[in-house]
């Protein structure tokens, strides 16, 4: 068991299925148990896989200041066993999404983070929850900008996730990846073959570790010491929605790779951890402990492919 903390995004989200993309227009649709409505967010996200797969998490996030939704998301706190000390209100309201998703697992995300890029978290509150913590998962939302160079002067490793980039000097996602010893990011807008960016990231940066997601292909993962190879997907239930796939991969990696598995023994298990995962419908459900996840590795047989 690691203590991870992890500063992200709460929201509450709303899944609706469609027949296809692109949407046709219609006056009225019926999608009979095709909408539902739960807490998630990547900072939900992450800290709820961790502690599902048994590590304490310390959860830091702003909430609504007495909306509705934000007694549901204590109400999910709660429920799913994750601490909220450190979950503050301050925001007029929670923030939302809407993700419209197919037959197919194509999903498209909609997210009102209403002012919540404007607001700050304490400082103090941050430094007390960052005390003893072996890992800081800090997602790159701007609440937890200003604690990445924190972190590092106390030598706690940094991992987060830039989700969708295109360019290594993105301005708004470079003081994170400069931060980064333990480097996520997807295939889905990158400009050129993922082996290629992978070694462009470690030259211009220094994470330890950089893995890519590349969906329905797996994931890539390169390593300081110069490892480099893709990890395949595989099939371990029929896909409903393909929402947090790429939230699930980064949190089982980082729980097994912070207990002190080897990179790939960590992205293995990761990927299978995320094709479980995502046989669920909203993007905080489908998550195995670390025995089911185990006992799912056991009955694969997987091939891990260097790419040099």
């Amino acid at each position: 068991m690691s203590r991870v903390l992890v500063s992200g995004l709460i929201n509450i989200e709303t899944t609706l299925r469609v027949d296809a993309f692109p949407v046709g227009y219609c006056p009225v649709r019926y999608p009979f148990w095709g909408i539902a409505t739960t807490v998630s967010g990547v900072g939900y996200n992450v800290a709820k896989a961790l502690t599902v797969l048994g590590d304490e998490v310390r959860l830091v996030s702003l909430i609504g200041q007495g909306d509705p939704q934000a007694a549901l998301v204590r109400e999910a706190l709660a429920h799913d066993g994750i601490k909220q000390e450190f979950v503050l209100g301050g925001p007029a309201q929670t923030a939302q999404s809407v993700i419209l998703y197919d037959g197919e697992g194509r999903r498209q995300i909609h997210v009102d983070l209403k002012d919540l890029q404007e607001r700050t978290y304490p400082e103090a509150r941050f430094a007390e929850a960052l005390e003893g913590v072996d890992l800081a998962v800090l997602c790159n939302i701007n609440f937890s900008r200003p604690f990445l160079q924190q972190a590092r002067q106390r030598g706690i490793p940094v991992a987060t996730d830039v989700h969708t980039l295109s360019d290594l000097e993105d301005g708004y996602n470079r003081d994170f990846m400069a931060a980064a010893d333990i480097l996520f990011m997807s295939d889905e807008q990158l400009p050129e073959a993922p082996e290629v960016w992978a070694r462009r990231v470690l030259d211009r940066y220094s994470p330890s570790v950089v893995v890519i997601g590349m969906g329905a292909q797996g994931a890539l993962l390169a390593t300081r010491d110069g490892m480099l190879m893709h990890v395949p997907a595989v099939a371990t239930r029929p896909i409903i929605n393909t929402i947090g796939a790429g939230d699930a991969l980064f949190s089982a990696f980082i729980h097994f790779y912070a207990q002190g598995s080897t990179p790939q023994d960590a992205l293995e298990r990761a990927v299978v951890f995320a094709s479980y995962k995502i046989g669920a419908q909203g993007a905080a459900e489908g998550f195995l402990d670390e025995a089911a996840l185990e006992s799912r590795c056991n009955a694969l047989s997987k091939c891990v492919a260097p790419l040099g």
